[in-house]
């Protein structure tokens, strides 16, 4: 672990009302980084990020996971939060506030529950997280010889 913080005050095993197992429709994990400090380090901001999405999102969608991680390794953009699924794109965001960055995070995992492969298209994010982007990784189950989708024909 990047930062300092007792293992024992952190949770790392899904709720049990939040199945593992794929569905028709497979839960999204948002991960919230609870040990990221303010840019200029004199506050942590992580743990009000969480507690901030954990109220947006909470268990309204039983579909919809939210979970804090220790260190998302992007300690330069304060707060950082990741958005994946078992099948789907795994999206990470930084610089993000708790106001603004809680409500484009809702909208944002609304759009993902929809999209194929949850892959949000550009538009429909928040400017918020247009900005925000720090990584988007494929699925696992993308071709490794040619990076099409799952069952997508050739071009």
């Amino acid at each position: 672990m990047d930062r300092d913080c007792p293992a024992d005050e952190i949770s790392t095993t899904p709720p049990a009302d939040h199945p593992a197992s794929e569905t028709s429709n497979p839960a999204v994990v948002v991960s919230v980084c609870i040990t990221c400090k303010s840019a200029d380090g004199t506050s942590v901001v992580g743990p009000g990020m969480f507690a901030a999405v954990k109220a947006a999102l909470g268990d309204a969608d039983a579909n919809v996971v939210v979970r804090p991680v220790q260190c998302l390794s992007v300690c330069k953009r304060p707060a950082t939060v990741a958005v994946s699924s078992a099948g789907g794109y795994t999206f990470l965001f930084g610089d993000l506030e708790t106001e603004s960055g809680t409500a484009a995070l809702k909208s944002f995992v609304t759009s993902y529950q929809s999209s194929d492969y949850g892959l949000v298209p550009w538009r429909e994010r928040a400017e918020v997280l247009r900005k925000g982007m720090v990584a988007r990784v494929p699925p696992m189950a993308w071709s490794p010889d040619d990076g099409r989708a799952p069952n997508a024909a050739p071009k």
